[in-house]
């Protein structure tokens, strides 16, 4: 078999071994074997149980000892750190909070490369800077492993039903065995292109999804203080032109919808720690090429105020709150 190449990168600097494109084509048809997961947080426990509901068996490691206890009770081995997931499956998913966490996982004393196999298969649902992707699958390839970025829309409801959507970027030639994985946790898997392509797309999704909720805040705080019922212009705008995802399925307004954070005083969902991490990324990658995003950066900032300022373990649509009581902002 010829060696996989991903166009887009240096000459060579893709270029696989006869012998890995020979293990990547052989688990491509792997059946269930077991499936390592390190990261099970409130998106990655979901994530890792939909993996158990499909049939596969369970690998699981977290920092926070606690998080796996409910793992061992549904039969997954809980192992003590990533190298020893690493030693034990040779597909592996990981789901952590931010790019530091990800080297340690992946590089650190006691990490995956520490034990990986050649061959194995690594995919880092993380939402992370893309040049860290790009950085481990440098280091993930010298062992003769491969990785693929795969950041996840959706927040933890989708996961719990399996219905995220994920952004894949990697090796063409590994896209339909990582699927495999995938589709056990998500209704939606799209390859994206070479490795970092998934992050690109992922923290272009949340700089659009965080101006797109400063801005409904913003429209349904106006249009309430200039006496409109806010249930009544959430179904004007959701006829009209400003209609979007966080005015007809999130709106940030308590009252005006069901099982949303905002009818729960913001608690849930994705929180704005995370959404200010986010948009951070994707400043980073703006100015390093040379984009301006003038929106962006402004919600980068409103987001890190909200932080500063209580915020910071509510849902991002408390945006809405936030600008209520910021009269001068």
């Amino acid at each position: 078999m010829a060696a996989a190449v991903v166009r887009g990168g240096p000459a060579g600097w893709w270029r696989w071994p006869r012998r890995v494109a020979a293990m990547v084509c052989s688990r491509a048809m792997a059946s269930k074997t077991p499936v390592g997961f390190i990261g099970l947080g409130n998106m990655g426990n979901p994530m890792a149980k939909n993996l158990l509901k499909h049939g596969y068996p369970v690998i699981a490691y977290d920092v926070f000892p606690e998080a796996c206890k409910e793992f061992q009770d549904l039969g997954a081995q809980v192992t003590d750190s990533p190298a020893d997931v690493a030693e034990r499956a040779d597909r592996i998913i990981t789901m952590l909070p931010s790019s530091p966490n990800a080297k340690e996982v992946y590089t650190g004393a006691n990490g995956i490369l520490k034990k990986v196999k050649k061959g194995s298969l690594l995919i880092d649902s993380s939402t992370i800077d893309p040049a860290v992707s790009k950085e481990l699958a440098k280091a993930v390839e010298k062992m003769g492993a491969v990785f693929m970025d795969a950041p996840v829309s959706g927040g933890a409801g989708a996961a719990q039903a399996g219905n995220l959507t994920f952004m894949v970027g990697g090796v063409e030639q590994e896209f339909d065995a990582a699927k495999e994985l995938l589709t056990c946790m998500g209704s939606n898997v799209v390859y994206c292109g070479e490795v970092g392509t998934g992050q690109a797309a992922k923290i272009c999704n949340n700089m659009l999804l965080a101006i797109s909720m400063i801005g409904t805040a913003e429209a349904m705080n106006l249009g309430i203080r200039l006496g409109l019922d806010p249930k009544l212009l959430a179904k004007i705008l959701n006829m009209s032109s400003g209609r979007c995802w966080s005015s007809d399925t999130y709106n940030p307004v308590p009252g005006v919808m069901e099982g949303v954070p905002s009818a729960n005083n913001y608690q849930g969902g994705f929180g704005t720690t995370l959404m200010a991490k986010d948009l951070g990324l994707a400043q980073i990658s703006a100015t390093n090429t040379m984009t301006p995003v003038p929106l962006g950066s402004q919600a980068h900032q409103i987001y890190r105020m909200m932080c500063a300022k209580g915020y910071a373990l509510k849902d991002f649509s408390a945006v809405f709150q936030f600008l209520r009581e910021e009269e001068t902002l």
